[in-house]
């Protein structure tokens, strides 16, 4: 069973910025699918279990840019 997880990116701009965040975070284990949406900055993640917070916020990070905080 896959999970699915949705988050905000801040800073993303144009279609570099949505392969930069989904090579960055495409390559973390486990992953097996990225979805951006450019507009609203929404980063959907479907991985094989939960991503540890600290491995996606420092896969965006190394992208250049940031996860918005929840809420």
């Amino acid at each position: 069973m896959s999970v699915t997880e949705t988050y905000r990116v801040d800073g993303m701009t144009c279609e570099h910025c949505v392969r930069a965040v989904s090579g960055e975070i495409g390559a973390l284990p486990g992953v097996l699918d990225v979805t951006v949406d450019l507009p609203s900055g929404a980063v959907t993640v479907t991985s094989a279990s939960p991503i540890p917070a600290k491995a996606l916020a420092d896969a965006i990070d190394e992208a250049g840019y940031t996860l918005a905080p929840v809420g």
